[in-house]
């Protein structure tokens, strides 16, 4: 049986945990905080349609339909499917949006406003024009993480880890606050901590990580059946009742001081929300987007050393499944799934 240790506990790595443990590997998951940091301040949303070329659509579009079949396996995963209404853009690009990924097999339609409204009746002012994709949705990222974790039956160890232990050119063990462990295969999934564990091993990843603010708002009865990605707010509603909403999906930037940006959002959201006017503010979070330089994943081995693998992206969301299950194909297999072939670190070493 092969060891792996996973290093992070965010969805992604939870994920990986999850698949390789169902290949058949000791899985021993490695993090300083269980459930990861970038991953309870995710807006959360599953989508394979927000401005992605050809290639990484193929990727996101089938990790969007492995969370269905991820539903099937784990119980309360926290998934919603009500679909999404976009309307952040002009008339004309929303036309060239539809057509585009129309023509991939995506499924989504253009709505006019009658249809907005029936689609989301809360809207205060629907849009003249949207692209409803009926086939997004949303997950509650800690349920997701926690889920992930327990299914996989991982070891899991809550400690730091300070770097790799190098042996010639293999990776031994992994040092952490409670002595060195050992593994055959070490997973980086640590998120914005990615880069500095590498360069204990002599490894230069440039990883950025800009910040994001999610506001989420008190309680309130449904009012929003999907996403909203409207022109000033991107929002959707927890099953628990709470809207969750920042300017974009990343989280808007909190330059002007958080509880301004906070407060600006909720004033958007009153005027955009029918039933919203008294709504208050239960609290506003801030997550750091691990991010490549050219924002596209980064999933691979690292020329020259053995047993070290590096799995880091934004939308690790959406992509968890997937590359959970890419991962375990390849550590344990070694058989590299041909869409996570563009995404390798020799792009940047």
């Amino acid at each position: 049986m092969q060891r792996v240790i996973v290093i992070g506990a965010g969805i992604l790595g939870a994920s990986i945990a999850y698949h390789l443990a169902r290949g058949g590997a000791q899985v021993t998951v490695l993090a300083a905080t269980i459930g990861g940091t970038a991953t309870p301040n995710s807006f959360a949303w599953i989508n394979a349609s927000w401005g992605n070329d050809p290639i990484y659509f193929r990727l996101r579009f089938d990790s969007l339909n492995r969370w269905r079949k991820l539903e099937q396996e784990i119980p309360d995963l926290g998934v919603s499917w009500g679909g999404s209404l976009t309307y952040d853009m002009s008339e004309e690009d929303l036309r060239t949006f539809a057509v585009e990924f129309g023509s991939r097999g995506y499924p989504l339609r253009l709505v006019d406003a009658g249809e907005a409204l029936k689609l989301e009746p809360h809207l205060l002012t629907p849009p003249r024009l949207a692209v409803h994709a009926a086939a997004e949705g949303s997950v509650e990222p800690n349920l997701a993480t926690a889920a992930l974790l327990k299914a996989s039956a991982a070891r899991i160890v809550q400690t730091t880890v300070h770097g790799l232990d190098l042996i010639g050119h293999r990776v031994n063990s992994a040092m952490t606050a409670d002595g060195p462990i050992e593994a055959d295969h070490f997973i980086i999934a640590a998120g914005t901590g990615t880069a500095a564990l590498l360069a204990t091993i002599g490894v230069s990843l440039e990883i950025d990580a800009p910040p994001g603010l999610l506001l989420h708002t008190l309680p309130i009865r449904r009012l929003l059946r999907g996403l909203i990605i409207a022109p000033d707010i991107h929002m959707r509603q927890a099953p628990t009742g709470e809207i969750v909403a920042g300017s974009d999906f990343g989280g808007s930037a909190p330059d002007l001081g958080p509880v301004a940006v906070a407060a600006e959002l909720m004033d958007i959201l009153r005027k955009t929300v029918r039933g919203t006017e008294n709504l208050g503010l239960a609290r506003y979070s801030i997550g750091y987007r691990p991010t490549p330089k050219d924002t596209l994943p980064i999933v691979g081995r690292i020329p020259g050393v053995v047993g070290a693998y590096v799995a880091v992206m934004h939308s690790g969301v959406t992509n968890a499944p997937a590359i959970g299950a890419y991962v375990a194909e390849d550590v344990l297999g070694d058989r590299q799934n041909a869409l996570i072939a563009p995404y390798g670190t020799e792009r940047f070493l």
